[in-house]
Parts: structure tokens; sequence; C-alpha cells
């Protein structure tokens, strides 16, 4: 008879920022199982910068809190307050795991930035109800939307590689590929 053994949402929280960022060579992550804390270390300044100024500092799961540190390379850290596509440029440059960010001017608005990802699922260990192997099956762009804090004007979409034309809220961007949200 298996033992039925649940990962914790605040284990799952670590593993999809996990799965986010493991393939970029200049990011680490480390979860204090103890602490309730997970340190991003992180080579890049202005990777470090972005990721800073996209997560959250904490993260409450009930009556647990799990403290986010992003820790760079060097001392010449800040903390920057707005959440800008030029952030996401710089959080993600270097991550395989992103086809392209697409930058447009809104109408009356603030410009609206798309961060497209890989069309691929993405699976990992996580013991839940969800399904009978203790497997996690999601995109990317699922993982984003619940672990960064995207703000106003900053979506998460999946590349459709089937059509030629990547159809944006009231634009059309001919490119070789087709972008779609989910």
């Amino acid at each position: 008879m298996a033992i039925l053994k649940l990962s914790a949402p605040w284990h799952t929280y670590y593993k999809e920022l996990n799965e986010l960022f493991k393939f970029d060579d200049e990011v680490r992550i480390v979860y204090d199982t103890d602490e309730q804390i997970i340190n991003i270390y992180v080579e890049n300044t202005a990777k470090a910068d972005a990721m800073a100024a996209v997560l959250p500092t904490e993260k409450e799961f009930g009556a647990i809190t799990v403290q986010i540190n992003v820790i760079p390379a060097n001392v010449t850290f800040k903390k920057i307050k707005s959440v800008r596509g030029s952030l996401y440029e710089d959080l993600f440059r270097s991550n395989p795991i992103v086809d392209d960010i697409v930058t447009i001017e809104g109408i009356m608005t603030n410009p609206i930035t798309y961060v497209i990802f890989k069309k691929e699922v993405v699976q990992y260990y996580n013991d839940s109800l969800a399904d009978a192997h203790g497997m996690c099956s999601t995109l990317y762009q699922d993982i984003a939307s619940r672990v960064l804090d995207a703000g106003e004007g900053i979506f998460f979409c999946t590349n459709n590689t089937m059509n030629i034309n990547c159809k944006i809220p009231s634009y059309t961007i001919t490119t070789s590929n087709s972008y779609t949200t989910m």
C-alpha cells in the first residue's frame, strides 16, 4: 500500500520558482525548509534588479510565511520599484525557456508587454492529489503567472508555432511564429 505524502503549498511554490529558472546559468535557487526562506543567487546585476522588482519579498500560505531573498553577485544591487517590460527582458535574458518578449504601445495606456514562453509542457515531482504519480504537468506561462508579480500591462503567453500571424489585442504583428495567450 502506497503512503500518501502531500507536498505543502510553500514547497510547491519553491518548485515552480525553480522550474522557471532552472535552465538559466546565472540563477541558483536554494530553499531552507527549516527557516522557510528561499534565497535566489543571481550573477547578473540587471537580472537581480529585475527579479527583486517582480518577485514578492514574502509569500503567505495561511499561517506560513516564506521569505524570498534575491542575492546579487556584487554589492551594487538596488531594488527597482516599478514593473516595466524591460524588467522582464533583463529577467529572462539568457533563459532558454523564453522565445520572445514583445512590447507594444497601448492606446491611452502604458506599454503592453507579452512574455512568450516556448511551447513545452513542464513536469516536476509534486506530490498532490492532482496526479496519482506525484507529477505536476503545466506550462511555463502558468508557472510565471503564479510566481511572478506581473503588474498591469504584463501578460504571459505560450508560443503557438502553427500559425503565421501574431494576434495581440487590436494589433497584428507578422512574424515567423504565432503567439497565443491561454
